[in-house]
């Protein structure tokens, strides 16, 4: 697995392993946050939120984001179609459930900068990184039929 798994991270091209990286550390920090929320505030972290949907969908980022995670991890285009998923789902309700701060006081928008400049990185890129893994894939000698 070891050995498998350093020639897909080698078998990319350069930014698609940087990106790759910065997917990895994305959904780790994520994965991290919603883990502390938890332990801070239990399963009633986001009541905050009024809508149950949105709720629920915070706790289970919880499993999302560290799925996203290892699969990125192990090169998988699953996980970059899973992170594509996730982002999108992550900053629309993110900007969902805190729209009352665009009238209250706007200001407190800002801490939603990272999460948003984030997820727009991860959905410009999903494409690009999907082809450059496709494209390692089939380029591997493991994937080559063998005579």
């Amino acid at each position: 697995m070891g050995f498998e798994l350093r020639e897909r991270w080698g078998t990319q091209p350069l930014w698609a392993r940087w990106v790759l990286a910065v997917y990895l550390i994305g959904f780790t920090e994520g994965t991290g946050t919603h883990i502390a929320d938890l332990v801070r505030g239990g399963i009633h972290a986001y009541a905050s939120l009024p809508q149950v949907s949105l709720q629920v969908f915070f706790v289970s980022l919880v499993i999302l984001d560290p799925l996203a995670a290892v699969l990125v991890g192990l090169v998988r285009r699953e996980g970059i179609w899973l992170a594509t998923a996730v982002m999108v789902l992550d900053v629309s309700a993110n900007w969902w459930g805190n729209r009352h701060w665009l009238r209250d006081d706007p200001a407190q928008l800002l801490w939603l900068l990272p999460i948003t400049v984030f997820g727009l990185f991860v959905v410009a890129l999903a494409v690009p990184l999907h082809r450059a893994v496709a494209g390692a894939a089939s380029r591997s000698p493991a994937a080559l039929p063998t005579a």
